[in-house]
């Protein structure tokens, strides 16, 4: 037809052509459009008739007794929800928990799932709205960056027909049987987090990381006695189970015919059981990698000991008022405090080494790390710019970190950027430490308990005081001995005179 039109647009630019030319060729055009025309009606016609035939095909199925079940949807695939990259150059991340299900419906900034990286715990939102028709990965699964978590059909998206026969009439298939199979083995695993007290069932109490050892080494937490508050089972506890060091917790039970002695081939199996091989994963992965790249760096240590008695008794006074702010009020922020003015009498401290070692990098910024022993293993958030909070800002941001770590929250911007560290192993217990660095930091303190120790006056009268050890470790291509003893007597005269940090604080 595109012959006869360009025909027609060159009679018509011809102005002397003749005007029966075209209406001839305008004629020609019609016929041609018209052919078009009713070949499409013809092309629909037959269209309608293969549905009508499908439609009988159906009809007669049904009668064969197969059920059909259609949902009404627009056609759309599934969209795979693939894990982001969330910085800090993470590759993988373990799946702590899932918020929703295979069949859920979600929506988006929904929470979809926990995941645990070598520095924290992020929290997934979903980007769409739909119904999740595949998980990825189960519990305790190392995810990859870049990989599908979740395929997510979108709101009006397909779902495929599902044909049924009539239970009486049909044999169960092999995938019925999987997945019966895993229905049982899904009410198993539940059956393992349950303990029954009083008749009333009642969730063991774990850890995700305890859980997820447990699952490893295929332990029924009901079986495992838990020391924790509220009976929860502490890792210890899973471990000395494990171990034999402690016996399983068992229902009572009629009593059972005599056991018979254990065969050779059980005796092996029990000695292999002696041993507990866990995977290093997670924190545990990134504490390797840490300090075997610190064990590189040639330390130094000093210690000194610093009296606590005026800085006791300015808590005391400072306490009630804390309180009335909702404010836990510890010793640690004035440490921290006192850490950042000396700081800034000595900044060397609060450096880095750049990566080709040709320069050291002053930080005019107090990022301090404070390392704390939470369920996920030994992390170390750090408060951002000390030099320029007051004490009371210290400890509501240490509450918040504090909080926050123990139930696994901790965000890469809480666990980023840190100039320079503590590690207060004195609420535990012990006097001294040797602390390894935490690069590129170059200097790291751990504080020991509070003492009460007899000491002498001028007099030579004994007299008693409470005393603090503080250990140092600090790197020796930054910093030299006299450097740190300088830095650390600047710190005492804080620590023992609190009220002159009044004077140096902006």
């Amino acid at each position: 037809m595109s012959k006869q039109l360009q025909r027609l647009i060159r009679v018509s630019s011809v102005g002397s052509g003749s005007g029966s030319m075209i209406r001839s060729s305008l004629s020609l055009v019609s016929r041609s459009l018209s052919s078009s025309s009713t070949n499409n009606v013809m092309s629909y016609g037959n269209q309608q008739q293969q549905q009508q035939q499908q439609r009988i095909s159906l009809n007669k199925l049904n009668g064969n007794n197969l059920q059909y079940s259609v949902r009404q949807y627009s056609s759309a695939a599934p969209i795979q929800f693939k894990l982001a990259d969330i910085g800090e150059g993470i590759a993988e991340c373990e799946i702590i928990n899932w918020h929703f299900k295979v069949g859920d419906s979600i929506k988006e900034f929904d929470h979809l799932c926990d995941v645990q990286s070598d520095k924290a715990t992020v929290e997934i939102t979903s980007r769409y709205d739909g119904v999740i028709s595949k998980l990825y990965y189960k519990v305790g699964d190392m995810a990859k960056v870049g990989s599908p978590l979740v395929d997510i059909i979108p709101e009006g998206g397909a779902a495929a027909p599902v044909a049924s026969a009539p239970v009486a009439a049909a044999a169960p298939t092999p995938s019925a049987s999987a997945s019966t199979t895993t229905s049982s083995s899904s009410s198993s695993d539940h059956e393992h987090n349950i303990i029954t007290v009083g008749g009333n069932p009642l969730k063991v109490l774990a850890t995700p990381s305890v859980r997820h050892l447990a699952k490893l080494n295929s332990v029924k937490l009901s079986q495992v006695r838990g020391n924790g508050k509220d009976g929860r089972v502490l890792k210890e506890d899973l471990l000395n189970f494990l171990n034999g060091n402690q016996t399983a917790v068992v229902a009572a039970a009629p009593a059972a015919a005599t056991t018979p002695a254990p065969t050779p081939a059980a005796t092996a199996s029990s000695q292999k059981d002696r041993e507990t091989r866990i995977p290093i994963t997670g924190i545990k992965k990134v504490m390797v990698k840490t300090m075997n790249a610190a064990a590189l760096v040639p330390h130094f240590g000093y210690c000194d000991e610093y009296l606590m008695d005026g800085l006791m008794l300015l808590r005391q006074q400072l306490k009630p008022m804390a309180e009335s702010r909702g404010i836990k009020l510890s010793y640690l922020p004035f440490l921290i405090k006192a850490t950042s003015l000396a700081l800034l009498k000595y900044p060397t401290l609060n450096s880095s080494m750049s990566p080709n070692e040709t320069e050291i990098i002053v930080k005019n910024y107090h990022n301090i790390g404070v390392a704390m022993d939470t369920p996920q293993g030994l992390l170390v958030p750090n408060i951002k710019g000390v030099e320029s909070k007051s004490i009371f800002e210290i400890a509501q941001e240490l509450n918040r970190l504090q909080k926050v770590g123990l139930a696994g929250q901790l965000t890469p911007n809480d666990m980023s950027g840190g100039t320079f560290s503590l590690s207060n192993i004195g609420t535990i217990g012990g006097t001294y430490a040797s602390p390894v660095l935490l690069l590129p930091e170059v200097a790291i303190g751990a504080i020991g308990k509070i003492q009460k120790l007899p000491r002498f006056d001028k007099n030579n009268n004994v007299y008693p005081v409470h005393l603090m050890q503080i250990s140092w470790s600090a790197d020796h291509r930054v910093i030299d001995g006299a450097t740190m003893a300088n830095f650390s007597n600047l710190l005492k005269s804080y620590i023992e005179t609190p009220n002159t940090m009044l004077l140096d604080t902006k």
